[in-house]
């Protein structure tokens, strides 16, 4: 590894923090040796989707109930044929092993940032009610440079609790213009003027 690389890998590791940042930044410095980053990064994409979606996968990394060894063959024998590639299930297997296999959504978030943080983008985390279309993650992603001054990347989740509009987090800053909150706020402004 390059001595420039070393050093914009060690001021990464100030990006994220914890336990899950901890084992993001290790992954991280793999495939960033294996020239592995876009590759990992589309297998993370992939199972935060299956995490998102599956709620019996989601139960199957995220239950106490489960041995670490259950958890793990339960893992592997979801993702057999998958694709991934063997960094990615090298990772899973320690993490599985380690017993830190609950923690695999904060990871792969830290793993976004760090790769964000690294392409010189924000990462910017939106919740809707339904998913978003192509056309209108594009849209809001310009409307979020143009606030952020630099390329932003979108990590897009659903709450039908919301019931309608965005919650939008770039950095230290969030915009919520959800329904749920307008009839909130409505509701409280109505308490105070009886």
């Amino acid at each position: 590894m390059a001595t420039g690389q070393a050093a914009d890998i060690g001021n990464q590791k100030a990006v994220v923090s914890g336990v899950a940042g901890r084992y993001a930044v290790a992954l991280f410095e793999l495939a960033a040796d294996g020239n592995a980053l876009d590759q990992v990064a589309a297998d993370l994409k992939a199972l935060a989707d299956l995490v998102e979606k599956s709620a019996d996968f989601r139960r199957l990394v995220t239950s106490p109930a489960l041995g670490r060894d259950d958890q793990a063959k339960g893992l592997f024998a979801v993702l057999e044929g998958s694709g991934i590639a063997p960094l990615t299930r090298n990772f899973l297997g320690v993490i599985a092993n380690n017993g830190r296999l609950s923690l695999l959504a904060d990871m792969i978030a830290a793993y976004a940032t760090l790769l964000a943080h690294h392409r010189g983008e924000v990462t910017a985390e939106v919740t809707s009610a339904t998913p978003l279309s192509e056309g209108q993650m594009a849209a809001l992603k310009a409307k979020l440079k143009a606030i952020a001054g630099r390329d932003v990347t979108l990590q897009a989740h659903t709450d039908s609790s919301i019931l309608g509009g965005l919650v939008v987090k770039l950095g230290s800053r969030m915009i919520d213009s959800t329904l749920k909150t307008k009839l909130n706020n409505l509701q409280t402004a109505m308490k105070e003027a009886q």
